[in-house]
């Protein structure tokens, strides 16, 4: 099981590289200073589904669209 500060650390350098320093320092920022429920922004920001099924429908839009990242 991975430390707390490994977590973030690891986090950080994903967002950092989805969206580049200053866009991952803004995404921080915003949910740090935002009442924040993790759970209710799942069920109302994120498609329904498994990580699984989530992935394929991903693959399948980039396959149909060619649109990469």
């Amino acid at each position: 099981m991975k430390t707390d500060t490994e977590i973030k650390v690891e986090g950080t350098n994903v967002l950092i590289k989805a969206m580049g320093t200053i866009e991952a320092e803004r995404y921080i920022a915003l949910m740090a200073r935002e009442k924040f429920d993790y759970t209710k922004w799942r069920r109302t920001m994120l498609p329904e589904g498994s990580v699984e099924d989530i992935s394929k429908a991903a693959m399948q839009y980039r396959k149909k669209t060619g649109k990469r990242g």
